[in-house]
């Protein structure tokens, strides 16, 4: 596998997470995804709008051969994964040729090391219950603090 780079978003770049949120859906096997245009949706510009302008907003990319693959981003918001307004959500994805090699493992922790340092004493998630990535989040140390029928509220405590 070609080597790749973790670095912080550049400014300029933040129209790349408009890809990495859908990128971020859930779409179960034989399902049709959406449109794009899903992620013009209120519920999920939350994620987006204005990324950068808050203080609390954080983004590291993964670069492969001057291209963003995947990207990991927190804010606090009130999202989906919503804990209280003292947490930072977080949002992660990779284009689909890129996962299942590490990349992503090394993304979330680069998160999870910045926000440590950075004092915050917790992050939060939403993920679908059928999602595979549940697995993947409980070995990072997240931990299911609320449900829905369809999701998990997950938390990682530093």
């Amino acid at each position: 596998m070609p080597s790749f780079v973790i670095r912080s978003l550049q400014v300029n770049e933040t129209p790349l997470l408009r890809d990495f949120l859908y990128e971020a859906i859930y779409v179960p096997e034989g399902v049709v995804p959406p449109p794009r245009s899903v992620v013009d949706l209120p519920e999920l510009q939350v994620y987006i709008k204005d990324f950068g302008d808050r203080k609390d907003d954080l983004c590291f990319v993964a670069e492969q051969d001057n291209q963003i693959i995947g990207a990991v981003w927190t804010r606090i918001m009130n999202d989906y994964g919503h804990i209280d307004n003292h947490t930072p959500s977080l949002a992660i994805s990779l284009y689909e040729p890129y996962r299942g090699k590490g990349i992503g493992t090394l993304l979330m922790k680069t998160m999870l090391t910045a926000l440590e340092g950075k004092g915050y004493p917790k992050v939060s998630l939403s993920v679908q219950k059928e999602n595979y990535a549940v697995t993947w989040y409980r070995k990072l140390g997240f931990d299911v603090v609320r449900e829905t029928t369809e999701e998990y509220i997950m938390v990682k405590e530093f």
